[in-house]
């Protein structure tokens, strides 16, 4: 069983940063950040597996940025740049797939929201 902490989530204008964090109790081979939006399915936006490998959705790339610290078991979620299509709740998952339904352990989502 592996316990993930989100915080860093909040309200910021459209082109501010936030830098959101999750601290886990265990380590798996991914673990990455997801997000929903109201009204909308959660939806991938970037891992990092337990080697350094990053994978991250097409309207992040560039301004979303993750990393881990493996020694302290936790993730990172650089978020500059933001826009208000950015507003969602942003959970942190681990588990050994990079998908929504390849995650194992979720945590309870920080809110991020973007205004124009």
């Amino acid at each position: 069983q592996v316990q993930l902490v989100e915080s860093g989530g909040g309200s910021v204008q459209a082109g501010g940063s936030l830098r959101l964090s999750c601290a886990a109790s265990g380590t798996t081979l991914w673990m990455g950040w997801f997000r929903q939006a109201p009204g909308k399915e959660r939806e991938g936006v970037a891992c990092i597996s337990m080697y350094g490998s990053t994978t991250s959705a097409d309207p992040v790339k560039g301004r979303l940025t993750i990393s881990r610290d493996n020694a302290k078991n936790i993730l990172y979620l650089q978020m500059n740049s933001l826009k208000p299509e950015d507003t969602a709740m942003y959970y942190c998952a681990a588990g050994w797939r990079c998908m929504v339904g390849g995650m194992d352990y979720w945590g309870k989502g920080t809110l991020v929201t973007v205004s124009s």
